[in-house]
């Protein structure tokens, strides 16, 4: 199944790894990814420690723990090529929409794109 159609499908957590260049590693929770084209995913988020860590170290793994019993999911490896915080670019993808005031409250919102290095099942080593 292709990960746009998995993603549409199928409910669960999602969880983002982060490290900065010195290795200290970060995870917070975060909404399924954008599937773009050609192996690439893209996360909207905020100027906080995750966006951080990606100025520094480029790298991430995503894991999402789909809902149900047992455990199936799937792990993505991933490697920052690009962000961008074009605001209406970042409003036509946004999915929970928040009032203008608790939105710039918040804070800068960023598109981080990745390609996907490595693509595993949650369990196992996979094919």
């Amino acid at each position: 199944m292709h990960l746009h159609e998995y993603f549409a499908n199928t409910s669960g957590t999602g969880i983002l790894a982060t490290a900065d260049s010195g290795g200290r590693v970060d995870v917070a929770i975060y909404a399924k990814p954008h599937v773009l084209e050609n192996d690439t995913v893209a996360f909207i988020m905020r100027d906080r420690l995750t966006h951080a860590n990606l100025q520094s170290n480029p790298h991430a793994a995503y894991l999402f723990l789909a809902e149900g019993e047992g455990r199936e999911g799937l792990r993505l490896f991933l490697e920052k090529i690009r962000e961008d915080d074009d605001s209406e670019l970042i409003a036509a993808m946004t999915r929970r929409h928040l009032s203008p005031e608790k939105d710039r409250e918040l804070g800068p919102k960023f598109i981080v794109v990745f390609r996907i290095t490595n693509q595993l099942p949650l369990v196992g080593a996979g094919n």
